[in-house]
C-alpha cells in the first residue's frame, strides 16, 4: 500500500526485517531453517497457511475435506489462484512439489516431513519410484492425499515451507537456476527481487496473490543480523523496523531504552547440542551423561539468557496437550550432585584434571551462542574436560552438520514446525535429514512407527513418550540445554504483529505506520 507524503505524492511502504542469518537455499525442498522458513512464508503459500496469531487458515486451498477414517484428504484450491507470472497454480503442480521432494535425489532435510504420506518413507529410502506417492490430481483444482494413518497434526504441518508448491513449469525451464531473482516465480504475498548475500533481500508486492487487496507493506527488505549488538544499534538508529532476536546480555539496558519495543515470550522449541555418536569416545551413553550432568543449564537460564530461557531435560518442551515429556533421571537432582556424579563416571572412564577429555564444540554466530559454549567450557573445565571453541557463520555451521561432516558436540536449536510431539523426535528416527547426531536404534524407530500408525491418539501420545525415554532420557540422541522463549524487537511503528508461540509473523498481515 504506497502511503501519501507531506506533499501529497505517494511513497512505497518497505519493512526492514532483521533476520539472524542469510538462507542456505529459497528453494522450498532444500531448507531447514527459522530463518528460510521466515522468507519463503513470505514468496510461498502453501495449502494452508498461518495467520497473524499462528492460527490455521486457508491458503493456496480455499476448502478440504477429510474422509470419515480420518486417511483421505481432498483439498480444492482457489480458482483464481495464480503463480507470481500469472499462470494458474494448478493441483499438478502440488503433486510435482512432493514428488520432488521425497525424491532420494533432491536430497531434503524434510522429505521425512511427508513420512504420513502412502509410500512416502519407502520412496525416500529408494524403495518405491517417486510417482507411488500418495497424491494425485483429480483435476486442475482439486488434489487428493491419502496417508497411511488419521494425522492430528496435518493440516498444521501444510503450513511449513517443504510442502510448499513450486511451479512446475518454471522450475522445468530454469533447472536449478529457478530460485534467482528474476526466475523464481511464486504464489505467496511477495515476489524475489533481490538477493545480495551478506546484505539483503528485497521481496516486493506480488499483484497475482490471492489477498493482495489487503497486504499493506509494499517492500519487505530482509537483512542478515548475526551480529546481535549491531542490529540493535541499526534498530535504534531506524535501519531496522525489527529483528528476531537480541543480545540478552544486555536485556535489562535494552528493556530500559526501549520499553514494549522489546517482545519475550514463550517459544515452542528448544535449545540444544548433539554429539557426533558414531565417532568414539561420544558413542558412550555414560560419557554422554556425565557431560549433561556436569552443566548447570540453571546459571544458563539465568545468568546468561537473563532468564528468558528454561533450563530443559527433555527434548519436547512443555505445553503439547496430551503429551508426557520423559526427561533424564537426573532433572530433580541438585546441580552439586549432578557434577559429584560426573565427576565420578569421568574418572571411571579414565578421565580427570591429570587426563582430561578434549572436546571441541561448534557453535553458529551469535553472542547469545558464544556465552552459552564459554560458560559450558568453564562449567567443565574443573571436571577434566578440556573444551575447545569454533565458531562458523550460520551458513557454514548448518551445512557441515546436514553433510555429516567432522564434529565432537554442535550447537542446533528446533523450533517446532507444527504442535506436536512429533515433531521433535523424527528428528531422532534412523536417516532423517536434520538427525545431526547421526543417532540409530531399531527399538526408537519401533515406537516411532508404531505411534505413526496409532488411530487412538491417547495411544499415540503414550507411544511417543515411550520413544522420549529411550532416544532422548536414555541415550541423549540430543542434549537438550533450554527451552526457548522468543526475544524480538519490534518497532512501535508496526502493527500487526502478534505475540504468539510458533514466533510466526507473516509480512502480509502487518502495516507500518
Amino acid at each position: 500500500m504506497l502511503a501519501m507524503t507531506a506533499s501529497g505524492a505517494f511513497a512505497e511502504v518497505v519493512l526492514n526485517r532483521g533476520n539472524s542469518a542469510d538462507p542456505e537455499s529459497l528453494d522450498p525442498h532444500k531448507t531447514s531453517t527459522v530463518y528460510e522458513a521466515h522468507i519463503l512464508r513470505d514468496l510461498f503459500t502453501g495449502l494452508t497457511a498461518q495467520d497473524a496469531k499462528a492460527n490455521v487458515v486457508p491458503g493456496s486451498a480455499e476448502s478440504w475435506m477429510v474422509s470419515a477414517d480420518g486417511k483421505v484428504y481432498t483439498f480444492k484450491l482457489r480458482a483464481d489462484g495464480k503463480w507470481s507470472d500469472g499462470s494458474p497454480v494448478t493441483a499438478d503442480d502440488y503433486v510435482f512439489a512432493w514428488r520432488r521432494l521425497v525424491d532420494p535425489a533432491t536430497a531434503a532435510e524434510y522429505a521425512y516431513m511427508l513420512a504420513p504420506v502412502v509410500n512416502a518413507e519407502d520412496i525416500t529410502s529408494g524403495k518405491k519410484k517417486p510417482e507411488e506417492l500418495g497424491i494425485k490430481a483429480v483435476d486442475a483444482t482439486t488434489l487428493e492425499i491419502s496417508l497411511n494413518a488419521p494425522t492430528p497434526y496435518f493440516l498444521e504441518m501444510l503450513t511449513h515451507q517443504a510442502t510448499y508448491a513450486v511451479s512446475k513449469a518454471n522450475v522445468e525451464a530454469k533447472g536449478a537456476e529457478f530460485t534467482k531473482p528474476g526466475n523464481l516465480v511464486s504464489n505467496g504475498a511477495y515476489t524475489l527481487a533481490e538477493f545480495v548475500p551478506n546484505d539483503h533481500i528485497k521481496l516486493v508486492k506480488n499483484p497475482n496473490f490471492f489477498d493482495a487487496a489487503n497486504v499493506k507493506i509494499d517492500a519487505v527488505n530482509y537483512i542478515p543480523t548475526e551480529d546481535r549488538s549491531t542490529a540493535v544499534k541499526r534498530f535504534e538508529a531506524g535501519e531496522l523496523d525489527m529483528n528476531d532476536d537480541m543480545p540478552t546480555e544486555q536485556l535489562a539496558d535494552l528493556k530500559a531504552k526501549f520499553g514494549d519495543q522489546i517482545k519475550i515470550g514463550p517459544y515452542l522449541g528448544t535449545y540444544y547440542y548433539v554429539f557426533k555418536l558414531p565417532k568414539a569416545p561420544w558413542d558412550n551413553a555414560k560419557l554422554r551423561h556425565a557431560i549433561s550432568e556436569a552443566i548447570d543449564r540453571d546459571y544458563l537460564a539465568e545468568k546468561v539468557w537473563q532468564n528468558t530461557m528454561i533450563p530443559a531435560y527433555s527434548f519436547v518442551p512443555p505445553g503439547i496437550s496430551g503429551y508426557e515429556t520423559r526427561t533424564t533421571d537426573y532433572a530433580e537432582k541438585s546441580q552439586l550432585d549432578r557434577e559429584d556424579e560426573a565427576r565420578k563416571v569421568l574418572a571411571e572412564l579414565g578421565y580427570g584434571p591429570d587426563n582430561p577429555l578434549k572436546m571441541e564444540i561448534r557453535y553458529n554466530t551469535s553472542e547469545n551462542h558464544k556465552n552459552t559454549a564459554v560458560a559450558i567450557q568453564e562449567q567443565l573445565k574443573p571436571l577434566g574436560v578440556e573444551v575447545t571453541l569454533l565458531n562458523t557463520d550460520t551458513k557454514t555451521h548448518y551445512g557441515n552438520l546436514e553433510q555429516h561432516g567432522d564434529f565432537d558436540v554442535a550447537r542446533a536449536g528446533w523450533i517446532a514446525d507444527y504442535k506436536d510431539p512429533e515433531n521433535f523426535l523424527a528428528l531422532c528416527k534412523s536417516g532423517t535429514g536434520n538427525n545431526y547426531a547421526e543417532y540409530s536404534n531399531t527399538e526408537y524407530d519401533g515406537l516411532m512407527a508404531k505411534a505413526a500408525a496409532a488411530t487412538d491418539p491417547n495411544e499415540r501420545m503414550k507411544t511417543l513418550s515411550d520413544a522420549e525415554a529411550i532416544g532422548v532420557a536414555r541415550d541423549l540422541c540430543v542434549l537438550p540445554l533450554l527451552y526457548y522463549s522468543y526475544h524480538n524487537l519490534v518497532s512501535n511503528k508496526i502493527k500487526g504483529w502478534e505475540e504468539n508461540v510458533m514466533d510466526v509473523h507473516p509480512t502480509r498481515f502487518m502495516s507500518k505506520e
